[in-house]
C-alpha cells in the first residue's frame, strides 16, 4: 500500500463518521419536527377565544 492510500483511509473513516453524525442529526431534527407538527395540530383543534370574552378575576 502506498503512503497516499494509507493517508486516504483516515480521511475516509472521518467522512464516514461525519456522514453518520449528519444522518443522526437529521433523524433528531425529523423527530423534533414531528413533535412540533403534533403540537400545532392540537393547537389548531382548540377554538380561539377573543380577549373580550375572557373572564378576568376582579382585583381583591
Amino acid at each position: 500500500m502506498s503512503d497516499r492510500e494509507n493517508a486516504d483511509e483516515p480521511a475516509s473513516d472521518l467522512l464516514e463518521s461525519a456522514a453518520q453524525c449528519a444522518a443522526s442529526d437529521l433523524l433528531d431534527l425529523a423527530a423534533q419536527l414531528s413533535g412540533l407538527a403534533e403540537d400545532l395540530k392540537a393547537l389548531a383543534a382548540k377554538p380561539i377565544v377573543p380577549p373580550s370574552t375572557l373572564q378576568l378575576e376582579p382585583d381583591a
